[in-house]
């Protein structure tokens, strides 16, 4: 639709254009004025300003000029009413735009809030993507938001320290908050208001500085992220244990949108609820995918748990495999 009326634009300022052409021309040959009365008799006879003739005119430049008034107000009621139009469309289509992607919101459940669409913001939603869990960004630069808005991508334009925009983002609902804005103080503000509306949701927040780090924890956050420390040791484990790392890294829990590291609960392999052990559920052989870690009902890890460990109810198992056989996995066990 905003091309459409771009388009009438572009043909009403082509019209506009040729009206001053017409009419300077007109002038200058019909009423033989210099080019600088001609312009000047231009603008004010379009602009109906009336100052008054710079010479007197001809039967024929009287005619013509009967004849630019009339086309001047054609073509300038259509080039104002065209650009109102557009203008007006315009606030309408943001308008029913924003409505349309409220209705979406509005419709999530368990879904999880990011906060600011810097370079954090955009890494958590990629990967929230590749594993299709529903996601709204609250971010505050309107530019940014016309930029990245898409079918896939629901934002909600406004500060995130407002009580009023985490509603609009469903933070009632949301399982998940990540703040992942770049100044400490605003994920502080973030959490605190986040934490007071739903006190079940986990938070997870991007700290920069070690002395936010337990003021985050206890203005409710779950999780507290700090990017330079995890790059920094990231950097020295490149000396330490480079073969290592270098593998870790190749061994991405996404790799070009497709998953490569599962996590399974048990309601999974055990719909039933009767207990199996691991070799019971026989994951390998059925999927070709390996069980590489164990999570208790009561938070407790198990490293390459043993064939024998029987799963309990509300535990979880951590599983690995090329996509292709994480693939077969969510269609072995309907995940």
């Amino acid at each position: 639709m905003l091309t459409i009326f771009k388009n009438r634009i572009y043909i009403a300022l082509l019209l506009i254009v040729s009206m001053l052409a017409m009419g300077v021309f007109g002038f200058r040959f019909f009423a033989e004025y210099t080019w600088t009365d001609a312009v000047y008799m231009t603008m004010i006879t379009i602009s109906t300003v009336g100052f008054g003739e710079v010479q007197p005119l001809n039967d024929t430049a009287k005619i013509f000029t009967v004849i630019l008034i009339l086309v001047s107000v054609v073509v300038l009621g259509y080039a104002i009413s065209i650009i109102t139009e557009y203008i007006l469309s315009r606030s309408n289509f943001e308008l029913i735009k924003q409505r349309s992607v409220q209705k979406k919101i509005d419709k999530l459940n368990n879904h999880v809030i990011i906060v600011g669409y810097g370079r954090n913001g955009k890494q958590a939603a990629q990967k929230l993507m590749t594993y299709h869990k529903p996601f709204v960004i609250i971010e505050l630069d309107e530019e940014v938001v016309h930029k990245f808005q898409s079918e896939k991508v629901n934002f909600v334009t406004g500060n995130a320290n407002e009580d009023e925009i985490l509603i609009k983002a469903g933070v009632e609902r949301a399982a998940t908050l990540i703040s992942a804005l770049p100044n400490d103080s605003d994920n502080l503000f973030v959490v605190l208001s986040a934490r007071q509306i739903n006190s079940k949701m986990k938070i997870i927040s991007r700290a920069s500085e070690e002395t936010t780090y337990q003021k985050l924890k206890f203005a409710g956050a779950n999780n507290v992220i700090m990017p330079d420390k995890i790059g920094g040791d990231h950097m020295a484990s490149l000396v330490v244990v480079p073969d290592l790392l270098e593998f870790i890294d190749h061994l991405q829990v996404a790799t070009g949108g497709r998953v490569n590291v599962q996590q399974i609960n048990y309601d999974a392999v055990c719909p039933d609820h009767e207990s199996r052990t691991i070799r019971d559920i026989d994951l390998r052989n059925r999927t070709g995918c390996s069980i590489i870690g164990y999570k208790s009902p009561d938070g407790n890890y198990i490293i390459n748990p043993e064939a024998s460990l029987m799963l309990e109810r509300d535990s979880i198992l951590i599983v690995i495999g090329r996509p292709e056989q994480i693939e077969k996995l969510h269609k072995e066990f309907a995940i």
